[in-house]
């Protein structure tokens, strides 16, 4: 028998995914983790990225979150972000277009831009991409 932990994603719209999985991969402020049941409790800071929750060996799920908090606990995981969308809803064009305009504020001299909103705008639509991008390698 396949050990299982619940897992709730919530976005501050709305909750985006709550089920069991096998396992749950997240971009962690350190680096990726990999959750499985029964993990030692902590919590940590996400940075903007994917989220794989894989409910089986067949099946896993991926989401694009703009960063967060993780809390983990031996039979539950939640993931707070500001932003989460399944990668399948991700708007590619929505994604390049803003990273266009983040890259252009980048160059942009004059001032009109504040520095590290931009580039906090460029990493966002960057990892949406890459997130979709990864989607699409996967066959999803």
């Amino acid at each position: 028998m396949t050990m299982t932990i619940h897992v709730d994603i919530v976005s501050a719209e709305k909750e985006i995914f709550s089920g069991m999985a096998e396992m749950v991969f997240a971009p962690a402020e350190l680096g990726e983790v990999g959750i499985s049941p029964r993990h030692t409790p902590f919590i940590t800071r996400l940075h903007p990225g994917e989220v794989r929750v894989k409910v089986s060996d067949d099946e896993s799920y991926p989401f694009y979150i703009s960063g967060g908090l993780l809390e983990v606990q031996p039979h539950l995981v939640t993931i707070l972000a500001d932003t989460a969308i399944r990668a399948k809803d991700i708007d590619e064009a929505a994604a390049l277009e803003a990273k266009a305009k983040a890259e252009e504020a980048l160059t942009d001299k004059s001032g009109k831009m504040d520095y590290a909103t931009a580039e906090a705008e460029l990493a966002q639509a960057v990892m949406k991409l890459r997130t979709l991008d990864r989607l699409r390698k996967r066959g999803g």
